[in-house]
């Protein structure tokens, strides 16, 4: 019986191929929707992640003033200096390294070329808060770090633009009136958290910057890299309190500084994306219900087209049942078409804006499994009236409907 009926509900499907396929639109377009949305959201969220986490490993950015960002108060606040990053290192535990550093933006010249980039002046230990590899030449030697020399590490980007396929290392590089030479290249790291551009960067020794590009010693970050296994909340502590007793801050006076722990910024940023993916997800799944509804539509006009047929079933010994369940598998298989559909255009609408958004695509089995049976419900669902109503058909009428 089982097979019998699921045969008459294919032919009946195949005998309006042009109908079965609008009836299931809404549903491709609910499925795919809903998996895009979903896919595209959980690629966007691990983009950020790993976005975070190349600013640095177990990394706290100590900044002046009361808070990040616009209003933060950092313009009044007082600088740190070099000495404060040597005092957190030396003592607070949990520390694997410190880096102080300043930065200012001008134009770089070079090969007749000029680019306007940022020039960052730091330590070697930069490169180990910031997770940086040198992709080609060395870093600074002790020598240079304390005589202020005039080199530099250059970024991806700095050396695509001014010096094209030709490396780098050993050639001079122009910034403001200073002449400096290329020591190295760093490994690209590509978009920032904030979609900056990474490597657009120049590396030099920080008393090169203080003492030549920007002529005074402030220093307006100290980057600090915690231990594996190192507690967070501790460090920031201990940190916050040396600042204090070192910036000679009463009990009463607020922190002139602040200390952003990475890992929460990159959970703060994960959490908002994933809000945004279930909320996109959840819109999208409405239009699963309107498909939902177009296939209980076309299934009370498919009764009342084949009523007549429903009566002569019904009246050569066919059980309500098998009438119930004939319309029933109708209005599954429509809508379980409709989700493998949707799946395949989710997959291939996935893939190709995970591409054009720069963010990786991530294959969602559970995703697409529980939209498949979602819209199979939907047939079930939906289907269970129409098919519930030719079941119930009086055979007499039913074989003088016209």
């Amino acid at each position: 019986m089982w097979l019998n009926t699921l045969i008459l509900a294919l032919r009946s499907i195949r005998r309006n191929l042009l109908r079965s396929f609008l009836t299931i639109l809404g549903i491709v377009i609910g499925v795919s929707a809903v998996i895009t949305m979903v896919t595209v959201g959980n690629g966007a969220t691990a983009a950020v992640q790993n976005q975070i986490a190349g600013l640095g490993t177990n990394l706290l950015q100590v900044r002046p003033g009361q808070r990040m960002g616009p209003g933060g108060g950092g313009a009044g606040a007082p600088a740190f200096k070099e000495s404060d990053g040597e005092a957190i290192m030396g003592q607070v535990s949990g520390i694997l390294a410190v880096a102080p550093e300043a930065r200012t933006g001008t134009t770089l010249v070079a090969n007749g070329r000029n680019w306007s980039s940022s020039v960052i002046g730091s330590t070697n230990d930069w490169l180990i808060t910031g997770n940086w590899k040198i992709a080609d030449g060395r870093n600074f030697s002790d020598d240079e770090l304390r005589a202020g020399g005039a080199v530099c590490l250059v970024g991806q980007t700095v050396q695509r633009e001014l010096f094209g396929a030709t490396s780098a290392v050993g050639a001079q590089l122009r910034v403001k009136a200073m002449s400096c030479e290329v020591i190295g290249t760093l490994e690209s790291k590509g978009q920032g958290a904030f979609g900056n551009d990474q490597d657009d960067m120049v590396l030099m020794p920080i008393k090169t910057l203080q003492r030549r590009i920007v002529g005074h010693t402030r220093v307006n970050t100290l980057l600090v890299s915690m231990s594996d296994g190192a507690d967070a909340t501790r460090v920031t502590a201990s940190i916050t309190q040396l600042l204090r007793e070192r910036r000679k801050l009463a009990e009463t006076d607020e922190d002139n500084f602040n200390v952003l722990d990475t890992k929460q910024l990159a959970e703060t940023l994960s959490g908002t994306t994933k809000i945004m993916t279930m909320l996109l997800g959840a819109v999208a799944a409405v239009s699963l219900l309107v498909g939902g509804i177009g296939i209980m539509n076309i299934m009370l006009v498919s009764v009342t087209e084949r009523t007549r047929e429903i009566g002569l079933r019904l009246a050569i010994g066919a059980l309500e049942r098998e009438v119930l369940l004939q319309f029933l598998i109708e209005a599954v298989v429509l809508a379980a078409l409709g989700g493998l559909v949707g799946i395949v255009l989710a997959t291939g609408a996935s893939v190709a804006l995970s591409a054009v958004m720069d963010v990786p695509y991530q294959f969602n089995l559970g995703v697409n499994l529980l939209s498949f049976l979602f819209s199979a419900a939907i047939g079930v669902l939906f289907g269970y009236f129409p098919a519930r109503r030719a079941a119930r058909l009086n055979p007499i009428d039913a074989l003088r409907h016209e």
